[in-house]
C-alpha cells in the first residue's frame, strides 16, 4: 500500500490538476434590417429578434446551424440563465480535443453590447479564445470606455466582420489578444470561415497555416478566388 501512495504521489505532485479543456467563446451579433447598417438582407434571415432563421445564427451557414452539422463538434447542453440581450446559446464539444466551445445569439438591437462583451472576453475571460461574428459595428458607434486587461494572460481572438482589423485594432490592442484572424474588406462573416480557422487552432498550427485554411473555406463557399480570400483574411498585425 505504502508503494502504491509514491506512485500516486509521483505521479500526481502535490497541488497539480488534471489540464481541463480548452475554452472558446464566441459572440454573434444577429443581423438585423433595421437596427444595423447593413446592406438589407431577406427579411427572414435579418430579424435580429429571431436567431431561428437569422442569417448569422440558425440560416444553414450560421454559427448554431454549422456547428451542429459539423462532424468534428457535438452539441451539449447548456443550463443556467443567459447574459442580457443573448437570446440562445449553444454549446459544443469537439470530438477529438474536448474543447468547449460557447457560442451567444446577441438581439440585433444589442450589437454595442456583443461587442463589448467579445472585447471583455478578450481581456480577462477563462478562456483561451474569444471570436466575433457580425456587422462590424464600430463603423456605425463608437465605444463608451476602451477595455481594459485583467489579467497577464494572452488569448487569441478572430473577428469576422468588414474591415474588422482597421476598427477594432485600438480596442483589441488594449485587451492584450493576439489577433489570429480578421478582415482587411468587406465579407460575409459566415460560419465555414469560424470553422476552418478552429481545425487548426486546435491542430496546434501556426497563424499563417490558419489563415490559409480559413482563406481556402472562404473561397469554397464564396467563390472568389483564393488570392482575394488571401487579401482579406489576415492575421497578426
Amino acid at each position: 500500500m505504502r508503494f502504491l501512495w509514491i506512485i500516486v504521489l509521483l505521479g500526481f505532485p502535490c497541488g497539480a490538476r488534471a489540464d481541463r479543456p480548452r475554452r472558446i467563446h464566441v459572440f454573434v451579433a444577429l443581423a438585423d434590417n433595421v437596427n444595423q447598417g447593413i446592406v438589407p438582407v431577406p427579411t427572414k434571415l435579418g430579424n435580429g429578434d429571431d436567431p431561428r432563421n437569422n442569417l448569422y445564427w440558425g440560416a444553414a451557414y450560421g454559427v448554431k446551424t454549422f456547428f451542429d452539422r459539423h462532424a468534428a463538434w457535438a452539441a451539449v447542453p447548456s443550463s443556467g440563465p443567459l447574459p442580457p440581450n443573448v437570446l440562445e446559446r449553444a454549446v459544443f464539444e469537439h470530438r477529438e480535443t474536448k474543447t468547449l466551445l460557447t457560442a451567444d445569439a446577441y438581439r440585433g438591437v444589442a450589437i454595442k453590447n456583443a461587442i463589448e462583451n467579445f472585447l471583455a472576453a478578450a481581456a480577462g475571460a477563462d478562456i483561451e479564445l474569444a471570436a466575433y461574428v457580425g456587422h462590424d459595428g464600430l463603423m456605425d458607434f463608437s465605444l463608451d470606455k476602451m477595455p481594459e486587461r485583467t489579467d497577464a494572460k494572452t488569448r487569441d481572438a478572430i473577428i469576422l466582420a468588414c474591415v474588422s482589423k482597421s476598427y477594432f485594432d485600438g480596442p483589441l490592442a488594449a485587451t492584450g489578444a493576439r489577433p489570429l484572424l480578421w478582415t482587411t474588406g468587406l465579407m460575409a462573416p459566415e460560419a465555414y470561415t469560424l470553422a476552418a480557422a478552429l481545425d487548426g487552432w486546435l491542430a496546434q498550427e501556426s497563424a499563417t497555416q490558419i489563415r490559409e485554411r480559413a482563406a481556402e473555406a472562404y473561397h469554397r463557399y464564396q467563390k472568389c478566388g483564393v488570392k482575394a480570400a488571401r487579401r482579406l483574411l489576415t492575421t497578426g498585425r
